[in-house]
């Protein structure tokens, strides 16, 4: 087994091999590029996506990214597309094909299949001078010096190159496009990211009690409102206004500051500038509202009017 330092190092010497592999890809960037954007912007059908081994791995990363931005994708293994997979290419489809060599058999049995069949077709390629960058109408240099494992037989830079020109393809269309927050929220429903776009607050807040007491209420009537609705306060509404809120904090704090509560009221004891939220706000906007005040609740209210009270609960029961 190597040492510490060692293993460190072959870390490092990796790393360092991939940089230099992706600062060289800016300089292949050409008028090609530029072509490929604007016909996918232009296309009325889909960006198929190829590849064989590692390259076939990178395509569906590509795929996935794509569909997530707003090009619509679909990968094919380039193996299985002679088995019947071809089916899935449509006469107004792009196909792109991933290869780092450009002459693997896979690649020489389905391009002329490609060619045949009239589809624009674009090569990503680690060699220029190979079968299908001269086949394709237009190529997307993916040339490495050498790969990050030692052997230079690996894929590990190339892949990585390949990886990084796909995104570059995909943050180009996704800023041609105006691609939006709202569009992105359209394509990831879910888990907490998705919630994170979507998610309102009169999503959640309605799922609770609506605590509230008059500002004349004795103490015992706010603290069983507290109680009852386990949100960890009331709001204080007077003439359909609110007038504040009462938090369990303020009740602690009141039993520290008064000997006898007695004949004490709600007004006595609230605090008078609440923080609020309206109901259309997103979700995640009210967390973070809580975090930089260090509350765990908020008063939801539209043009002044007291809708209800979204608790800091609410929200990491969403994962948010």
């Amino acid at each position: 087994m190597k040492t510490i330092s060692e293993v460190l190092l072959i870390a490092e010497r990796t790393l360092q091999t991939e940089v230099e592999g992706l600062s060289r890809l800016a300089s292949k960037l050409n008028n090609d590029f530029y072509v490929i954007i604007e016909s996918i912007l232009n296309l009325r059908g889909r960006v198929i996506v190829t590849g064989v081994g590692k390259s076939a791995l990178v395509a569906q990363k590509i795929v996935a990214t794509f569909n997530s931005t707003g090009t619509p994708s679909v990968f094919m293994h380039a193996a299985d597309a002679v088995h019947g997979d071809l089916g899935i290419i449509q006469k107004e489809d792009l196909v792109i094909c991933i290869s780092k060599s450009g002459n693997t058999p896979e690649i020489k049995v389905l391009v002329p299949l490609l060619r045949h069949a009239g589809n624009t077709l674009v090569g990503m390629v680690g060699d220029t001078n190979s079968y299908l960058a001269k086949q394709a109408d237009h190529v997307l240099d993916t040339t490495v010096e050498k790969e990050a494992c030692p052997l230079n037989l690996a894929p590990t830079t190339s892949t990585t190159v390949q990886m990084v020109m796909g995104d570059m393809m995909a943050v180009c269309l996704l800023e041609c496009r105006n691609f939006s927050s709202e569009d992105f929220a359209k394509f990831h429903p879910g888990g907490s990211l998705g919630k994170k776009l979507y998610l309102k607050v009169s999503d959640l807040y309605i799922n609770n009690d609506k605590p509230e007491v008059s500002p004349e209420a004795s103490i015992k009537e706010v603290i069983l409102e507290i109680t009852r609705n386990r949100l960890g306060a009331v709001t204080v509404v007077s003439d359909n206004e609110i007038a504040g809120i009462i938090t369990d904090g303020d009740i602690r704090r009141m039993m520290e500051k008064y000997d006898s509560i007695s004949g004490l009221q709600a007004k006595d004891i609230m605090y008078t500038a609440p923080r609020k939220i309206e109901s259309g706000e997103l979700a995640v906007n009210a967390l973070d509202l809580m975090r930089s005040n260090n509350i765990t609740q908020l008063v939801v209210a539209d043009d002044g009017v007291y809708k209800g009270i979204i608790h800091l609960h609410d929200l990491l029961k969403e994962g948010i």
